[in-house]
């Protein structure tokens, strides 16, 4: 009903150069519902013996070429051995029908990144993080919450879908009347999608961007629809998801355990993002004095995908973090 599973390619695709300080390849691995994840590792050129290592993902509707890479390059330059996956039925990835999520299905996803990691002969597995950008900050806590091999987590600009997904932005929807409004809409968008054999799409940053449209939705298309981070596998520069894919987001509770992550976390978050009260509430449930609220003064949703042109991901603060705890 939608498009096929792209063939991986061989060639540097990313929206930021290549660093010359690091090897790069291409990698896969399979989830335990059986669905094969592609993945840029990237390794220090001078790694010797068992190194630290972090998965990456996110934006949720992005891919391991945009933020993601961004951050797993990064972060392979100051020493460690990461990997940027795409997720379930986006990018390279593997899954059908194609631009679906799951709440289930994605916190595997960071699991399944760990047991690929935790049995290399290069990684050390007691000493692997994880980073979750804007969505995927959410999935992050969740999978921290579900899986103690995760030692150390950064939720970078986070969005907790869940939440969106059932009470709309800044809870402005929070109530039974408006998610019945959005269940019996998905439930009807589903009988015409059966009835037609083609998923409805939805989602993607709107083109041409209207003289009126909200400033975050702005920032957006400054990302997702210039060169700054346009790519043609992304779901947010294009057609995004299908309308029925997020269905089951409006009934989960991704945060639902996260008083009990013992081990450390770090928030980072722009003062002037419109998600920001998404990452301040996620921190203020957070326990142990193992966890951090990093807001930077100034900054956007958008601009801690690659800096904004500002440096407004604060690099030292994310090594020193995971220096310190993946030690």
């Amino acid at each position: 009903m939608t498009h096929e599973t792209p063939e991986p390619t061989a060639q540097w695709d990313k929206v930021f150069p290549q660093s010359d300080a690091v090897d790069h390849e291409k990698v896969a691995f399979r989830t335990r519902f059986g669905i094969t994840l592609v993945a840029d590792l990237y390794k220090p050129k001078d790694a010797r013996g068992q190194s630290p290592a972090l998965a990456v993902a996110g934006p949720f509707g992005a891919v391991k070429e945009q933020s993601s890479g961004l951050y797993a390059q990064t972060m392979a330059e100051r020493g460690y051995l990461t990997i940027a996956f795409d997720p379930s039925f986006t990018g390279e990835s593997g899954g059908e029908p194609r631009c679906m999520n799951s709440p289930d299905i994605n916190i595997e996803d960071f699991q399944a990144a760990v047991d690929f990691l935790s049995v290399r002969d290069d990684v050390d597995p007691g000493r692997i993080g994880i980073i979750g950008i804007c969505g995927w900050g959410g999935m992050a806590l969740a999978a921290a919450a579900a899986d103690p091999r995760i030692r150390a987590t950064v939720a970078s600009t986070m969005y907790d879908m869940s939440r969106v997904a059932a009470k709309g932005y800044f809870d402005s929807a929070d109530s039974a009347e408006e998610r019945n409004r959005t269940r019996a809409s998905v439930a009807a968008q589903r009988t015409a999608d059966y009835r037609s054999g083609v998923y409805a799409m939805a989602g993607g940053v709107v083109d041409p961007l209207p003289e009126d449209a909200p400033a975050f939705v702005k920032d957006y298309y400054d990302y997702y629809k210039t060169p700054r981070g346009y790519h043609p596998r992304s779901l947010n520069s294009n057609a995004g998801w299908t309308v029925i894919g997020g269905s089951s987001l409006i009934n989960a509770t991704l945060l639902g355990c996260i008083e009990e992550i013992g081990s450390a976390v770090m928030i980072v978050h722009g003062e002037a993002a419109h998600s920001y009260y998404m990452g301040r509430d996620a921190f203020a449930r957070l326990t142990g004095d193992n966890k951090e609220l990093v807001t930077i003064p100034g900054a956007v949703h958008t601009d801690l995908y690659d800096g904004g042109g500002k440096n407004a991901i604060p690099w030292d603060r994310l090594t020193g973090f995971f220096d310190t705890r993946l030690a």
